[in-house]
């Protein structure tokens, strides 16, 4: 749609509007107005969106509780005769918000207007490319970024709302533990959850209608979770497709297909956790006519503006990763090309990392088998158990290990997947390599520290190296070696 259906202001209230105050609006906002710009935030609902107040923090808090507690089961392990630890899982709960509460500065309209940007909480309206309303008020602006989020998709299926359903919003209002739950999705948020509530002492079923779960992982990887999940009682139901939900003298049951055949799981409360639907409506969207691609996303270019060039988005609502970290990363494209424009850049998506945390850890950057594949990317593959590994012995967590993908004949390095403890930590290595284009002889060549986990990623490095040692040259060595001791 053209812009001359709108007419331009001649003058602006701001330099920028930014909508909704997840991470890529906080951060839009803070670069705007560290460069002095005029910025205006609006948010809705709770500044720090669904990263502070539904999404990671506090699923991170719950899980650190959940790990002691495994800890605790595994006693002997560490030398100890018994150990045990009494909890009422209202506590748990209570601490998660606690977290929360202890976070929430780092996030608030106080920080923020003290920084510069002023911030209203409102629903805000888009009524042309330079013109919000927000609580009966007329902002202009240069510049729009939506930085509206995500939220949970709940598929339409029979009985659902019938039965009642949690989501990743709404478990934390939890504070009694089911004692049968089901979890719906095996993507990172169903599976973090599963485990964490299956250590508190809920029986889970975790539902999946793929072969497998954590589906974009290579198949290997998640068989090692996997096994850990039936190692920790939880029932892991992959190729099951949820058909119904029916109340049956005062039970709650699912029924799935699994292989032709209906399988009945009865449960005590479900959590539904199959993706995220980004938030595109309720605001003007449609009204003016910004485009909306097939994901159902924001449609961007790559300097992440919309069909209107003075509307920008980024993080969940655009896509196409939905991490708080490339939220934060598209967020600098938005308010750099949004505010200047003079030169615009490109939204740079070559080098994302991720982990789902779990016990154990999976991160990944760049490419994976399964990728590479799709892909038709030529690649060699040299892996590194970490239950050779010195520190992690000592850990007790000789477990897991590293997965390298580099280019054939080249110590180049195309993605990696670190599985194991604090594998989210340890990735960091490999981003940086590809970051900076460093190889894994930089790698092997670096020092590390003696003894720790990160040794894992030199010796992976050492793999290589030995898989493509010049064996002429060793034979040639090996002569020299024999002719000097004559």
């Amino acid at each position: 749609m053209a812009d001359h259906k709108f007419v331009k202001p001649k003058h602006f209230n701001c330099n920028l509007v930014v909508i909704g105050a997840g991470s890529a609006g906080l951060v839009s906002a803070y670069i705007a107005a560290a460069v002095k710009a005029k910025v205006t935030l609006i948010e809705k609902n709770k500044m720090g969106g669904d990263c502070l107040n539904t999404g990671c923090v506090p699923s991170k808090a719950l899980l650190r509780s959940a790990k002691f507690l495994s800890h605790v089961k595994r006693a002997k392990e560490f030398g100890f005769k018994s150990a045990n630890a009494e909890f009422d899982f209202a506590d748990i709960m209570q601490r998660v918000q606690r977290v929360i509460k202890t976070i929430e500065p780092h996030d608030s309209v106080a920080r923020y207007t003290k920084l510069g940007v002023e911030c209203i909480t409102g629903e805000a309206r888009i009524t042309s490319p330079w013109s919000v309303e927000v609580n009966g008020q007329a902002l202009t602006t240069r510049s729009i970024i939506i930085a509206a989020g995500a939220r949970p998709f709940v598929p339409p299926i029979p009985g659902i709302d019938e039965v009642g359903y949690y989501t990743s919003d709404n478990i934390w209002d939890l504070r009694e533990l089911p004692k049968r739950l089901v979890i719906l999705g095996g993507g990172p948020i169903g599976c973090e959850l599963a485990q964490a509530f299956a250590r508190f002492g809920s029986e889970v079923s975790q539902v999946e209608m793929l072969p497998r779960i954590m589906s974009r992982e290579d198949a290997d990887i998640s068989e090692m979770v996997t096994q850990r999940f039936h190692s920790e009682g939880i029932n892991v139901l992959t190729d099951h497709k949820a058909k119904q939900f029916i109340k049956e003298n005062g039970r709650k049951i699912m029924i799935c297909e699994h292989q032709g055949k209906d399988v009945h799981i009865e449960f005590d409360e479900v959590l539904v956790a199959v993706g995220r639907k980004a938030n595109t409506e309720g605001y003007g969207l449609q009204e003016i006519g910004v485009a909306i691609s097939q994901r159902g996303t924001i449609a961007t270019n790559r300097y992440l503006q919309t069909n209107y060039p003075s509307i920008y988005a980024c993080g969940d609502v655009a896509g196409p990763y939905q991490f708080t970290h490339t939220a934060a990363h598209q967020a600098w494209y938005c308010a750099v090309n949004a505010l200047f424009g003079v030169k615009k850049f490109k939204a740079d998506y070559s080098v994302i990392p991720w982990a789902t945390f779990t016990e154990p850890e999976v991160a990944r950057v760049g490419l994976n088998e399964l990728e590479a594949k799709e892909q038709g990317v030529d690649y060699e593959v040299t892996t590194y158990g970490i239950d050779d590994l010195d520190r992690a012995i000592a850990e007790e967590e000789a477990h897991g290990l590293v997965k390298i993908l580099t280019q054939p004949g080249k110590d180049r390095i195309l993605g990696a997947t670190i599985v194991g403890e604090h594998a989210g930590d340890l990735i960091a290595e490999y981003v940086a390599a590809m970051r900076h284009n460093l190889g894994l002889n930089k790698l092997l060549g670096t020092i590390h520290i003696y003894p720790t986990l990160a040794e894992a990623n030199k010796f992976a490095a050492g793999a290589w190296k030995k898989a493509h040692a010049p064996e002429s040259l060793l034979r040639w060595v090996e002569r020299f070696h024999d002719w000097r001791r004559g």
